[in-house]
């Protein structure tokens, strides 16, 4: 062996083994698909989150957040005292609320006519009203409030909350997923998709009032040689036959995830048909929600009642999926869908677009509150009604609103928060926080939510690309103004 041969040969061996390292350090940095918290990391108030979402951006000065020197100045030529970046040219005069404002429960909290069916449970819920964004645009937005992030490629917050906390019934999946009847908001299942995380830790969708809500959850019909027997032996063959590839193939997560989905629709074969059906359910407990009896509809012309029929059955599949041990249930009103609308983007009318959206979901989560309440429920599970961004103060055409990032209002109820109660303030128009060197972000919603589960926010992550990625990225503190 020659010089020139020796040092190649020496080089190139330890390169080898260098490459060979750097490959399975890749591959162990994605690869753990186990419970990341055997305990919680401090003592947790709450099991279980489900997530009131309204896809469009859903206007807080016409329901939660009540502004008089907008009734005292609308008509007035609008003038914020900065320049403003509007979204489209939703900087005409100031605009009065749509509906009139009362005073409701004993905290007195100020609600908008059309969610005046919340005022029976004002008094459990802690509303946030300083919440400011990062942008004006529906699918940025809609990411950062489901995800932490602004942009595509991170894990849905049910999808950490499954991950750390993993599943509380292994006969159903442990995040669920219940979108507009009408189709999906901005992004779609990107908002709930797992990302870098294992893929087990997706959502999964459930469609209520679908003859098949979960799609081939059993065979169809004709399909007489599909017996039980017969189905219980396919599924060890491929259960066989996948570990036997995954054992070629360590740190894909999706493979994993593929088995797994198999033994869990295996189960939800046994248990989902019970959970979803809602025809046991007392008429009155319906009626509470909202739903007509099964076979009827409201008359055509009561929109507003059949909102609440579509938004109230969702509420209550998602409070008999929580009984039955679902860790994390999101639950959305609106769909991505243009004209005419059908989701909170009320950009021509806010009348004809927010009234019957913003009345059936003030039945149906109402009812969920009063329901989780009246069955011990609410004290371990939180409720967090959110959506992407707010609306401008100012008139867009004569009767609507522009997309306002600046400031917008979430509320929450149950497990651990405080009940009625305001935390932060926005200014006398609506437009921006009160104290603008201190509003609250999304990761502060984010991290109060991880800590009333025994979640510390900064110590739940996941190692991706050499970054330890984690829910609030490196943002985020526990907001104790709302902490029972």
């Amino acid at each position: 062996m020659n010089k020139r041969d020796f040092l190649w040969q020496s080089g190139g061996g330890l390169g080898g083994i260098a490459l060979s390292s750097m490959i399975g350090a890749n591959k162990l940095e994605g690869a753990n698909t186990g419970r990341v918290l055997d305990n919680p990391h401090h003592r947790p108030k709450a099991k279980r989150v489900i997530q009131l979402f309204m896809g469009g951006a859903a206007s807080h000065i016409d329901l939660f957040d009540f502004k008089p020197a907008l009734i005292k100045h609308h008509g007035e030529k609008s003038d914020f005292g900065e320049h403003v970046e509007a979204f489209q040219n939703g900087l005409g005069p100031w605009m009065k609320p749509v509906w009139e404002f009362k005073p409701h429960g004993s905290c007195g909290k100020m609600l908008g006519e059309t969610v005046s069916k919340l005022g029976d449970v004002v008094d459990d819920m802690a509303f946030v009203h300083n919440l400011i964004g990062k942008t004006g645009v529906h699918s940025q937005a809609t990411y950062l409030q489901s995800t932490g992030f602004d942009r595509p490629g991170f894990p849905g917050m049910g999808c950490w909350v499954s991950y750390g906390l993993g599943s509380m019934n292994d006969n159903l999946p442990t995040f669920v997923v219940l979108p507009d009847h009408r189709g999906f908001a901005s992004n779609g299942p990107k908002n709930w998709g797992s990302a870098f995380l294992p893929a087990e830790n997706q959502g999964t969708i459930i469609r209520p009032g679908r003859e098949n809500p979960i799609p081939d959850l059993n065979p169809p019909q004709g399909a007489d040689y599909i017996t039980q027997t017969a189905d219980s032996e396919g599924q060890n063959v491929l259960s066989r036959l996948n570990r036997k590839h995954l054992m070629s193939r360590d740190g894909d997560t999706r493979l994993e995830a593929r088995i797994k989905s198999y033994e869990l629709a295996a189960k939800m074969q046994l248990t989902a048909p019970e959970a979803l059906n809602i025809s046991k359910e007392p008429q009155y407990i319906k009626d509470m929600y909202g739903i007509r009896p099964d076979g009827t509809s409201w008359p055509k012309e009561i929109n507003h009642n059949e909102e609440a029929n579509h938004f109230g059955r969702k509420c209550l599949v998602a409070r008999r999926l929580l009984e039955r041990g679902v860790r994390f249930v999101q639950v959305w009103s609106g769909c991505d869908n243009g004209f005419p609308r059908r989701n909170w983007d009320s950009h021509e009318d806010i009348n004809r677009d927010h009234g019957p959206l913003s009345y059936g979901m003030a039945v149906g989560a109402s009812a969920l509150i009063k329901d989780l309440k009246q069955r011990g429920l609410l004290e371990d599970t939180i409720v967090l009604w959110t959506t992407e961004f707010g609306r401008m103060p100012s008139t867009q055409g004569s009767k609507g609103r522009d997309h306002n990032p600046f400031v917008f209002t979430n509320w929450l109820s149950g497990g651990g928060i405080k009940g009625g109660v305001t935390h932060g303030e926005s200014d006398q128009w609506g437009y921006k926080p009160l104290d603008r060197n201190n509003p609250t972000e999304v990761y502060d919603i984010h991290a109060t939510i991880m800590h009333l589960l025994g979640i510390d926010h900064e110590r739940l992550t996941f190692r991706k690309d050499s970054i330890d990625r984690r829910l609030t990225d490196v943002h985020g503190k526990v907001i104790p103004e709302i902490l029972a």
